[in-house]
């Protein structure tokens, strides 16, 4: 079993709110992918761990002929309700590890948008690759919390109360700026032996969120979503309480983005 089985489940708990809180991914990322892959409609492509179809509709959108597949039965409902106006757009509800594509089956691109890295690594790139059409890539792109140069200070003022409920950050602190943060992924793509990297790029942006907005945001995230509801309440409360003192009850939350580009070995 992926050990982090129990927190990519939870993800299902959000599907409500999943859609509207978490950010759009910048539009230029799409245009790259677009470019570095040379993929062009009506092209058949595989997503991984769609959730709601953030990643998925924006693509179906440019006519794209999409498999998409997704763990939780609740996120996969709204992203068929999302997609209901593209007829070449299919919903999965499966994990992609369990998942048996039809016999035959190819596609021009497997792709995933900040999922993954919740897929067993044991079995995601083989299975990837063997379903890749000749001449066909593997893009994958996560949307983290960044720490650029004019972060918000609010960041580093709520952190004390995170320690105090013993959710310390997961890495140094603070988190070294996006242009210093290592590609997540492209080390471990090269090394399954299955993919070659061709392309990284960084996207970072920025986003201004009312404290409802942002909890919202927060309740999207598995460790939010598995934190003890108490915890969750008093975090929440000092959210608002330091918010409300700002003249316009908003915060700045920078995101970044590495989308990572490999091609199928031995093509």
């Amino acid at each position: 079993m992926h050990r982090d089985l129990p927190l990519r489940a939870t993800f299902d708990r959000a599907a409500a709110t999943y859609q509207a809180a978490r950010p759009d991914y910048p539009p230029e990322l799409y245009a790259d992918l677009l470019a570095t892959t040379a993929i062009t409609p009506p092209a058949h492509l595989l997503e991984v761990g769609c959730g709601p179809g953030k990643a998925t509709l924006p693509l179906a959108r440019m006519g794209f002929g999409i498999t998409a597949i997704e763990l939780g039965g609740a996120l996969a409902a709204k992203a068929r309700e999302q997609l209901a106006a593209f007829p070449g757009v299919s919903v999965i509800t499966s994990s992609f590890e369990e998942w048996e594509p039809p016999a035959g089956a190819r596609f021009d691109l497997v792709y995933a948008a900040t999922a993954w890295k919740w897929v067993d690594a044991d079995v995601k790139y083989a299975k990837a690759a063997g379903l890749l059409a000749d001449g066909g890539h593997l893009a994958v792109w996560n949307a983290d919390h960044a720490f650029p140069a004019d972060v918000d200070p609010f960041f580093y003022e709520i952190q004390p109360v995170y320690e105090e409920l013993g959710e310390r950050h997961d890495g140094p602190w603070p988190p070294p700026p996006p242009e210093e943060q290592p590609d997540p992924m492209a080390a471990e793509i090269e090394a399954s032996g299955h993919f070659t990297v061709i392309s990284t790029k960084l996207y970072v942006w920025a986003a201004r969120y009312t404290a409802d907005e942002y909890i919202a945001l927060l309740d999207t995230f598995s460790g939010h979503i598995a934190m003890d509801p108490a915890k969750n309440e008093r975090l929440y409360g000092e959210i608002r309480r330091r918010l409300a003192a700002r003249p316009d009850g908003r915060l700045t939350r920078h995101w970044s983005a590495v989308l990572t580009v490999a091609r199928r070995t031995g093509l």
